[in-house]
């Protein structure tokens, strides 16, 4: 549930200015997600959100400066155990099926680690498209994905 709650919250403060904690815990509710304020401060410490100028004088929440991709691909861990449904693949290209809503997030945090072999991801709602840059690398790259679930 954090997880989900958490990758809601990185949806949320992309797609809009959300400016306080309140009208982040009203987002997360009007998604059908119960939350108290207590819980949403966490959640901000724990994302490391930043409070950065929204254009009209005042302040919305960030997703923090670009951290290192070991960073990253414990997020991508940590994402991948709780959104993940399945991985298939074919020629150079990977499927990922996730759970509604949170494939755009896992793609985002994949897009960030920038591995040599991906030529970069496609996100709907719930399943992510990965184009490899050879054939011969899907399945080492799959099993790579794999071991990240365990």
């Amino acid at each position: 549930m954090k997880s989900r709650r958490q990758l809601k919250i990185h949806e949320l403060i992309r797609d809009r200015a959300v400016k306080t904690q309140d009208e982040l815990a009203q987002l997360l509710r009007q998604e059908g997600i119960e939350v108290t304020q207590a819980t949403v401060s966490r959640d901000i410490k724990e994302l490391k959100l930043v409070k950065v100028p929204s254009g009209d004088g005042g302040y919305r929440y960030s997703l923090p400066a670009e951290s290192g991709g070991g960073d990253q691909v414990e997020k991508l861990r940590r994402y991948m155990i709780d959104a993940v449904v399945s991985i298939d693949y074919a020629k150079n290209l990977v499927l990922i099926k996730c759970l509604p809503g949170t494939a755009n997030a896992v793609a985002v945090i994949m897009d960030k680690i920038r591995w040599s072999e991906v030529v970069g991801t496609v996100a709907g709602d719930d399943t992510i498209l990965v184009i490899l840059r050879e054939e011969q690398a899907v399945e080492l790259f799959v099993a790579k994905l794999r071991s990240l679930m365990r």
